[in-house]
């Protein structure tokens, strides 16, 4: 079962077609065979590059989510949920709730405070306009993932809330390691949350209260698969050895 998709075929390393004009998708196996240390380094936000026409299997979404369910639990815990969203209706108004808190995010985002000469601020224009093109276009993806955890995290204490957040997030970056060896892409996205839209969310999704959203991600085949590792701030001002 495949969710998404306009009916339209493109060949590429993804190795699907569509035949006979009749809308049909067939697929097979997408496997890219990185190394570890490969998809660790080129796992990237993937936002203009996604395939809103291709439409993304269940089996995959699958068999990514079953391998995330590896990753660490507090106390084995497993309080983890994940919302898979496919209804257009849905993905719509999850967009609108992204595309509002956005707009209001825009005006305070940090990067705004890169300085010329910052590693960051050579790189701004370029994300800033990456993510608008995401808000632009949220709605298109095949499928929206929000992974959910057990428990309201609203002013716990750090313990609280470092042991449940460490009980999904790393679950949520090897369903995205996962989903890139596959030729998927995604984008971990927080905004949404901002103001009252997790409480708007929640009810689009039926999420009941006292349990958090970790965020809504993208998820997509990428139009290639010819990722790099990204350029990032020297190790040395950030690397602590047995003190500060």
């Amino acid at each position: 079962m495949a969710w998404g998709g306009a009916g339209r075929g493109r060949a590429g390393r993804g190795g699907y077609r569509a035949t006979g004009g009749s809308g049909e998708w067939h697929t097979q196996e997408v496997k890219l065979n990185l190394s570890a240390d490969d998809v660790l380094t080129s796992t990237r936000a993937v936002r203009k590059r996604l395939d809103f026409d291709r439409p993304v299997e269940r089996e995959v979404i699958e068999e990514c989510l079953q391998i995330a369910l590896q990753a660490p639990s507090g106390s084995n815990s497993q309080g983890w949920h994940w919302v898979m969203v496919t209804d257009p209706e849905k993905k719509q108004a999850l967009a609108d709730i992204y595309a509002t808190n956005f707009q209001e995010y825009a005006k305070v985002a940090q990067s705004n405070a890169y300085e010329e000469g910052d590693l960051r601020h050579e790189q701004r224009d370029r994300v800033t306009e990456s993510a608008v093109y995401l808000v632009e276009n949220f709605h298109r993806v095949p499928v929206i993932m929000v992974p959910c955890i057990s428990g309201n995290l609203d002013r716990v204490p750090t313990f609280v809330g470092a042991s449940a957040w460490g009980s999904l997030l790393p679950a949520v970056w090897s369903f995205m390691l996962a989903a890139r060896e596959r030729g998927l892409g995604t984008a971990w996205t927080t905004i949404h949350l901002m103001f009252d839209g997790a409480a708007k969310a929640a009810e689009v999704l039926g999420i009941p209260e006292g349990v958090t959203q970790a965020g809504m991600f993208p998820v997509a085949y990428t139009i290639g698969t010819d990722f790099k590792p990204a350029k990032r701030l020297p190790l040395e001002p950030i690397l602590h050895w047995d003190t500060w």
